[in-house]
């Protein structure tokens, strides 16, 4: 055993076996942590492998560094390394645990979002197992203290040193290689940190977040109120008149944005064998009493729902890549609606089955005012309740109720549905229509999960009419992006009837419902073209805000004397009379128009001009965080530091605000709850409901 010991303890005192022990050590760790302490969401066999492999690239070049040095220098340079990496891995685990994130700059920098959430509660926070991250640097140091390994002092050979680094090069390559193939524009559209985590590791996410934050910082560094000029000379030059018709009609009503996910415009009135898609929706839509649209588009670039989002409660636009609530939700100043409307005595909510830190959500919502955000951690689970994103919509919404009846009127609630998700999958016994017949097996389920949305949205809609809610609410029901990509011509095309599809055909799938329904509204269909960009300052009108100084890059869709040029995020545009898809140029009828006219040629590059204008002065506002320059009349700057998601906070503000205001569904009803009300056929929920 003595002998053993004497060889072991002779290796060990070798440079380069000393390095590997720390690379596999270091290696073990991370991985095993990555298994216990966070929650990844690993699916196949690919990502599985890329969660074991990546943390060899980055043990490799960050302890090899350490190699280019001779004697104690190099030893401690790899211990201070392997002190840095337990570090931020301990830090990490913490903060996961409190907001299943990982930590960045801008959450560090920021005073509130840690400092005032995670700091309160830290020894809540922590269990004994973190501690033994640091088991393998301590026990390491001490070795090294009491020279059980001695420092070899003999110099590595440069190309020993280099060879390391350019292995450590080559296997990083293969490993984003891979990633990038299981996960295509991986790091042009960043929309969650688990995603880079899992596939390229928690210290190349530190290296990147700090790239993203450093290209931020510099832009933002260089921007001046100045800056602002040229936006609101676009802003009054481009100022809509309210309608008088809708102006404040819904003044002090609740109001509900419900969120059907990828849900397109065809699907209105689309029949699969003779039966209705999506018959309560389209009764929704045909309602006298609902303004519907039928030339609404979706907007989105990369960000997807998140820009959705962020068009419909800031009227700014999405990214050319990545997504704002990604990149900036965290540190930059908005006055989004949420905001807008709890300045005007309103309660606000958002609510969604997944996790907080999906599309930065629990970062993002408080920079935009909300007070509260029902996430994954407020929400019942079991094995079969969820499928893709998060709950499945019947169950989401049946456990939403519990906090909607709390909430003091009026309110302002986000509701987001997520089974209406690609790839389309749900369990047979929720498959109440048949798939379509395109022979495209993504595009064939599309039909069976938007049903499943409608009737989520049909027993939500009950369940409104039952507690009292339906008649005192403005209900807007919208569709964020599309469903079906481009890359499915062939299937899009036996989708509408066509024997093949063209550009134009292709512009006019991105239109998505945007329906604004409430008692009494004079209601129709309404042809005028706008998108997503609009919502905000059409709400705003019919709700009786005053938003004249508002920098809003949208308008009012009631308004008479609008612009009515869709711009898209990749710099195409539609409109009623020309439309610009690529190089081609289509009137109204899709037909493409190879010789215009003077006066189209003027037309075409007005509307050029103005899309291209509305994208960079978006892109400079958000970029360049121009709002914090900027407040407009009776609007508070709001203090992220004011709100905290964490279960037990939301639910004690929402025990005082009931006591402070009187107003609450549940206290209009006797202080009895009114979640029996919701009635619902999820099969999973069966034994529960008898």
């Amino acid at each position: 055993m003595g002998v053993g010991l004497k060889k072991i303890r002779n290796t060990l005192n070798n440079r380069i076996v000393f390095f590997v022990l720390l690379v596999v050590v270091f290696w073990l760790k991370t991985y095993i942590t990555y298994q216990t302490k966070f929650n990844l969401g690993i699916s196949d066999g690919m990502q599985q492998f890329l969660l074991f492999l990546n943390p060899i690239p980055v043990g490799l070049l960050l302890f090899g560094i350490a190699l280019y040095f001779r004697g104690r220098k190099s030893y401690w340079l790899m211990m201070i390394v392997s002190l840095i990496q337990s570090i931020w891995l301990f830090a990490n685990v913490l903060y996961y645990r409190e907001f299943s994130d990982f930590l960045s700059l801008g959450i560090i920098k920021s005073s509130g979002s840690v400092s005032n959430n995670l700091g309160l509660s830290i020894m809540e926070i922590i269990h004994p197992t973190d501690f033994l991250i640091f088991l393998d640097f301590i026990i390491i140091t001490l070795l090294l203290l009491f020279k059980v390994i001695k420092v070899d002092t003999r110099k590595v050979k440069l190309r020993t040193a280099s060879l390391l680094s350019v292995v450590a090069i080559l296997l990083f390559s293969v490993n984003l290689s891979l990633a990038e193939k299981n996960r295509p524009q991986l790091l042009t559209r960043t929309f969650d940190n688990n995603y880079i985590v899992k596939y390229l590791g928690i210290n190349f996410y530190a290296g990147y977040n700090a790239y993203q934050t450093y290209k931020e910082s510099s832009t933002r560094a260089n921007a001046s109120s100045s800056d602002l000029k040229s936006v609101l000379s676009f802003i009054k030059t481009n100022k809509t008149t309210p309608n008088i018709s809708y102006y404040g009609k819904a003044k002090g009503k609740n109001v509900f944005i419900f969120h059907l996910e990828s849900f397109q415009q065809f699907l209105i009135n689309y029949k699969v064998d003779g039966k209705e898609v999506t018959p309560n929706i389209n009764k929704f839509y045909g309602d006298s009493s609902t303004l519907s649209f039928d030339n609404f588009f979706n907007q989105v670039g990369q960000g997807k729902t998140s820009d959705a989002e962020t068009m419909l409660e800031n009227s700014l636009f999405g990214l050319p890549s990545g997504s704002v609530m990604t990149s900036y939700g965290t540190s930059n100043t908005f006055h989004a609606m949420p905001a807008i409307l709890d300045q005007q005595g309103y309660s606000t909510a958002a609510m969604h089955g997944d996790v907080g830190s999906f599309w930065n959500r629990d970062n993002t919502y408080k920079s935009w005012g909300y007070q509260y955000f029902f996430n994954d951690n407020y929400f019942k689970e079991k094995t079969n309740y969820s499928v893709g994103y998060g709950l499945k919509d019947k169950i989401f919404l049946k456990q939403s109720v519990q906090y909607l009846e709390q909430l003091p009127q009026p309110f302002y609630a986000k509701v987001i549905t997520v089974t209406n998700h690609y790839p389309y999958e749900l369990d047979k016994m929720n498959q109440t229509i048949a798939k379509t017949n395109t022979g495209d097996q993504t595009v064939d389920g599309y039909v069976q999960t938007a049903h499943y949305l409608d009737q989520a949205f049909g027993e939500f809609i009950s369940y409104l009419k039952k507690a009292g809610l339906y008649d005192n609410s403005m209900i807007v029901a919208y569709g964020d992006h599309y469903g079906i990509s481009n890359n499915h011509k062939k299937a899009i095309s036996q989708l509408l009837g066509k024997k093949s599809v063209t550009s134009y055909d292709l512009a006019m799938f991105q239109k998505v419902p945007f329906m604004i329904h409430m008692p009494g509204l004079k209601g129709g269909v309404n042809h005028t073209y706008g998108g997503e960009i609009d919502v905000m300052p059409t709400l705003l009108d019919l709700l009786g805000i005053k938003n004249d100084d508002t920098i809003q890059l949208g308008n009012d869709l009631l308004a008479a004397n609008r612009n009515q040029t869709v711009a898209f995020r990749d710099g195409d545009f539609v409109s009623p009379t020309l439309s610009k898809v690529g190089s081609k140029v289509y009137d109204n009828t899709g037909k493409e128009l190879s010789n215009l006219t003077s006066v189209q040629k003027k037309e075409v590059t007005e509307q050029q001009n103005r899309t291209d204008k509305v994208l960079s002065l978006s892109d400079k506002i958000v970029t360049g965080d121009l709002l914090r320059f900027y407040t407009p009349a009776n609007f508070k700057k709001v203090n992220k530091a004011d709100y905290s998601y964490k279960y037990s906070d939301g639910m004690k503000r929402l025990k005082e605000a009931q006591e402070d205001n009187k107003k609450s569904l549940i206290q209009q009803h006797g202080g009895k709850s009114t979640t029996d009300l919701f009635s619902t056929d999820a099969p999973e929920l069966k034994s529960e409901n008898k």
